[in-house]
């Protein structure tokens, strides 16, 4: 069963139609000929961002490196947008070589999100290259073995903020990481892919009933409540232990 693709033809919600037109043509005059193509990823690509929660998630594609210019262009642009699009909460940028993405190396990465997590906005599509992925351990391997590292990062960060807004962005960032590794720990046997963090936990709770509490939890960090920081630690200790070891677990039975 292929999974599912964002419908490049539907039109984005109106509020952020505005934000997009000026994301690109900031990008087309920092850049020129240099930009080869443009793709959003995220919720606003598939259009259920929410003003004042949704950050705009942008794959920044060149022919050539732009490494020297790269930090002022697209820091001027985050700055615009602050003025701008208060209600854009950050504008969060991905950057490729357009040799990079068609690459064998690059199919369980950018080619899995060009193709299923993203759509394109501006110049010659990449994810026409590669054709439609079905549900499979390789894609949830290559997107989430890393979530013992996250959990790392993430619980020293939460551990040393010393402001409210500063742990509340950290517990986000895990909250939603772990509960979309918790559904792709499941997603080769139950053949769907999903991106919203709430319904992977949901998903999820189909063959692991008995973690209910874990991923309400995980949920209530999401929503943006400020939690104690030794419960918001209890939960990365106690199921991120657990998601790591089942992890490691399922790549030793299928390999």
């Amino acid at each position: 069963m292929s999974l599912s693709t964002i419908d490049p033809k539907q039109p984005f919600q109106s509020q952020y139609q505005p934000a997009i037109d000026d994301l690109l043509r900031f990008l087309k005059g920092g850049l020129g000929a240099n930009l080869h193509s443009v793709y959003l990823y995220g919720s606003v690509a598939r259009k259920v961002a929410q003003p004042g929660k949704s950050n705009l998630d942008v794959i920044v594609v060149t022919n050539q490196s732009f490494s020297d210019s790269r930090t002022a262009l697209l820091n001027s642009i985050k700055w615009r947008f602050q003025k701008s699009y208060p209600f854009i909460t950050e504008v969060s940028f991905k950057c490729a070589l357009v040799s990079e993405i068609a690459s064998l190396e690059s199919i369980f990465s950018w080619g899995f999100q060009l193709r299923h997590c993203a759509v394109c906005v501006f110049g010659e599509d990449l994810s026409q290259c590669f054709g439609d992925y079905e549900p499979s351990w390789e894609i949830a391997k290559h997107w989430n073995m890393d979530v013992e590292d996250w959990i790392a990062v993430y619980r020293y960060r939460i551990v040393k903020a010393d402001k409210d807004t500063e742990q509340i962005k950290a517990q986000k960032i895990i909250a939603k990481k772990l509960l979309r590794a918790s559904y792709s720990l499941v997603m080769y046997r139950d053949k769907q892919w999903f991106d919203d963090p709430i319904e992977c936990g949901q998903q999820f709770l189909r063959y692991y009933p008995e973690k209910k509490i874990e991923i309400e939890r995980l949920g209530i960090l999401l929503s943006g409540r400020l939690i104690a920081k030794r419960s918001v630690i209890g939960i990365l200790d106690g199921y991120g232990d657990w998601l790591v070891t089942q992890y490691k677990k399922t790549e030793f039975k299928i390999g």
